[in-house]
This record gives structure tokens, C-alpha cells and sequence, in this order.
């Protein structure tokens, strides 16, 4: 289909602030499109008005409504960069590597493989935060609660 990503949707003001026009979406794709979930999405959030939200959270935290919209939209659009930071390159290039073997061999066996050792990987992880007292306490930690004194 289509995209009506044109620059109609997007100006700049006499002021030199970029203007965008908050548009409803209702599109048809084909069953086999890769970004179908995303366009499914955008339909279904189109539906809600998200200026009900931020004119309240502006009326509550006195801040602009534009400037609360800015840090929504770069907070997610950023998001994947943000993830890749607080993992790491190297972490996420060790997670890829069960997929791309699963997808290179093309098999359910393979593909049940790679969930099994992500899972694992995942779980690995996960240990501290789901127990945090396996790890000993740090000696900033024994500092800060009287434990350690010098």
C-alpha cells in the first residue's frame, strides 16, 4: 500500500519549532507484510486521543503539552538505542547467535533449540534480579548501612 508519509504532516513554525498533525490512520496491508503487528498497532492506537493524557499531565506538572509530546516521541523512538546501550553489543550479538543458527538450519528442531538456550541465557541474566541477596553486599552497600567503618 501506499504511505501517506508525506511533508503534510509535518512543518515548521513561524518560530522555527516543528509542527506535526496528529493523524488517524486506517490502512490494508497484505497477510505475508512483515511490519503487519506495527500497522495493526498504529490502527488501534489511533483510536485513543493521547492528547487526553498529556493535557493532564501539563495541567498537573506545568509543562508544556509540546514539550511533554517531544519527550514521549523521542523516549520511543529511541527506545531500541536505549536497549542496545543497557545491554550491550557484545550481549546482544551472544543472544543472535542461537537464532541465526536456528534460522540458517531452517528446522522446528532448530528453532526449539535457540528458545531453549535463550531461555537459559535470559534466565541467566535474570538471576540477580529476581534474587538480589546471591550476590554479597559491596562495600559502598556496607558503608551506606553502617556496617563498615573506618
Amino acid at each position: 500500500m501506499a504511505s501517506e508519509s508525506s511533508g503534510a504532516d509535518v512543518w515548521t513554525s513561524e518560530d522555527g519549532d516543528d509542527v506535526v498533525c496528529l493523524r488517524r490512520w486506517q490502512g490494508a496491508w497484505p497477510k505475508d507484510d512483515p511490519h503487519a503487528n506495527f500497522k495493526s498497532d498504529v490502527v488501534g492506537y489511533g483510536l485513543l486521543d493521547p492528547l487526553h493524557t498529556l493535557r493532564g499531565m501539563s495541567r498537573n506538572l506545568d509543562i508544556p503539552i509540546g514539550a511533554i509530546a517531544r519527550y514521549v516521541l523521542a523516549r520511543w523512538a529511541s527506545g531500541g538505542s536505549g536497549g542496545l546501550l543497557e545491554i550491550g553489543p557484545v550481549m546482544v550479538q551472544r543472544l543472535w547467535e542461537p537464532v541465526a543458527r536456528a534460522e540458517s538450519a531452517g528446522t522446528d528442531e532448530a528453532r526449539l533449540a535457540a528458545y531453549d538456550q535463550l531461555r537459559q541465557m535470559l534466565s541467566w541474566l535474570k538471576l540477580p534480579l529476581d534474587n538480589p541477596e546471591i550476590y554479597p553486599p559491596q562495600a559502598e552497600d556496607r558503608v551506606a548501612d553502617g556496617a563498615a567503618e573506618g
